[in-house]
């Protein structure tokens, strides 16, 4: 498994916590120092089932001085995918990347349901 992280994130640390407590394995990976890449984005966005736009940071700073509240309706997937690539702080976080699964955002439960039943 890899758990991607910014560091500095209040809810990236409480993940980490969590997934440490549990003693579930997994290898780190900063978002910023190590931007996901289009084709793995694309490749997680489908696994996950979610719409792109959940794999936006929406309460980042970059996100919002680029204004992309108004920008990303009118955008195709793979224009979003692209602008994702550009910056790991554009993407939402923590993201928990699995075989056959990838949880995006830290929700405890969640994050149980699907690890605890592995």
């Amino acid at each position: 498994m890899t758990f991607i992280c910014y560091p500095k994130c209040s809810t990236c640390q409480k993940a980490k916590k969590w997934l440490d407590e549990n003693q579930i394995a997994y290898v780190l990976r900063d978002i910023k120092t190590e931007n996901p890449a289009h084709e793995e984005l694309a490749a997680w966005q489908k696994r996950s089932g979610l719409p792109l736009k959940k794999f936006f940071n929406t309460s980042g700073l970059l996100y919002k001085s680029l204004e992309l509240k108004d920008k990303l309706p009118g955008m195709s997937e793979d224009e979003m995918l692209r602008l994702l690539a550009t910056d790991g702080m554009l993407v939402k976080r923590p993201l928990l990347i699995g075989d056959d699964f990838v949880l995006v955002g830290f929700k405890g439960a969640e994050w149980e349901s699907c690890l605890k039943t592995e």
